[in-house]
């Protein structure tokens, strides 16, 4: 949606095709932290209204443990960047309003999608709709369909380097009927496992827990479940998350997955479909909507000088973002997690790692740095926004 909008502000077709319904994409819940870039793009692209009515602005976020919260000032540390909680879910609905608005074919509930020919100048996509047989001849494919999509299956054998890494452990996560209880995110590293406090509005909390990657949701009641909660969220001070009804819950395994070059023939593969982070770092998101701009601006130039020099290198400018991601996330899950084979020195290191860091204006930097969003690797102006 976010590519497909940004090729209409250029002047450029487009046909988007999913396999799910549109209720069904508006509802799933799922990231909700953007990157100041991430902010600055759907702005400059005239999709921010939503944004700029709902979406919460954090300037800054909390490290807790050993019972006490530190606070880290994104904005004084970073010139003045901040994230935005605002639900993933929220912006495909602006986005789906905004494509609905230009009348360019956008077909939910697609049935046997697939797409060939991808290695030639003519790529095919094929798939059903309301009973009736589609064929769409294009240009290029962009396989923004997520890691269980059908574009990477259709690169052929031993073009993509794949690596990755199953972590011991998932994320219980919940939407909660209950007003945040801070203004700004907490992260907090406990005896019994990571937790993280977060939110979706004034009115509804967003919180995690750290479980085995293969636990039952059938085994988390809900007593069960804010227990837990407050057992590793409330600090010395008194904070804890506010309690209330919870509206949904599930388990969510993680992983980091990257697969490599990002484009095959006239096939470009962008967020999910290329790339995994573990959502401790808050950068899957990010890295599609980074993803889709360095594409934008080679399909641009592509259409109006018959350039097709970023377009080859459209992977290595994406891939050097997705690496330095992958190594923040990775950092973040391994020092905020608690691991199954570690003793109490690694646990003590770790406790030394989070008091270094939160002690040090130099560590606090560095992260905040990469929490906001490191600058984009493109400009607005070359994808032909203001």
């Amino acid at each position: 949606m976010l590519l497909g909008h940004l090729l209409h502000l250029n002047g450029i077709d487009s046909v988007i095709v999913e396999s799910r319904s549109r209720d069904y994409v508006i509802d799933r819940v799922r990231a909700g932290v953007l990157e100041q870039g991430t902010v600055d793009l759907l702005h400059a692209m005239g999709v921010g209204a939503g944004l700029s009515r709902a979406g919460l602005r954090h300037e800054g976020l909390h490290i807790s443990f050993n019972g006490c919260r530190h606070r880290i000032d994104l904005a004084d540390l970073t010139g003045g960047k901040a994230i935005t909680v605002y639900g993933q879910n929220e912006v495909v609905r602006d986005l789906i309003e905004a494509r609905t608005a230009t009348t360019r074919p956008l077909f939910f509930e697609a049935d046997g999608v697939s797409v060939s020919g991808l290695d030639s100048t003519a790529p095919t996509i094929r798939f059903q709709h309301a009973g009736v047989d589609h064929e769409v001849r294009c240009d290029f494919v962009a396989g923004c369909d997520g890691f269980h999509g059908i574009c990477r299956p259709s690169v052929p054998d031993g073009v993509l380097t794949v690596s990755e890494r199953a972590y011991p452990f998932g994320w219980l996560g919940i939407l909660a009927e209950a007003r945040p209880s801070s203004d700004e995110l907490v992260y907090t590293l406990h005896e019994r496992g990571f937790a993280l406090f977060s939110m979706r509005s004034q009115a509804i909390t967003r919180l995690y827990l750290q479980v085995p990657p293969d636990e039952s949701i059938d085994d988390w009641p809900d007593d069960r479940i804010w227990t837990e909660m407050l057992e590793r969220m409330t600090t010395r001070d008194g904070w804890q998350p506010n309690v209330g009804r919870i509206l949904q819950k599930g388990v969510t395994p993680m992983r980091s997955f990257v697969a490599e070059p990002m484009q095959y023939g006239r096939l470009f593969l962008a967020g999910d479909s290329a790339h995994i982070v573990p959502p401790t770092g808050a950068k899957g998101l990010n890295l599609a909507a980074s993803d889709v701009l360095v594409l934008a601006r080679a399909l641009k130039a592509f259409y109006e000088r018959g350039c097709t020099d970023w377009l080859d290198e459209y992977s290595g400018v994406c891939v050097r973002r997705v690496w330095k991601a992958q190594r923040f996330s990775w950092w973040m899950t391994s020092t905020l997690h608690r691991f199954p084979d570690e003793n109490p020195f690694d646990h003590r290191r770790q406790i030394a790692d989070l008091d270094y860091l939160t002690g040090s204006r130099a560590a606090m930097t560095s992260l905040a740095e990469q929490y906001v969003g490191l600058p984009a690797e493109v400009s607005f102006e070359s994808a032909g926004l203001q």
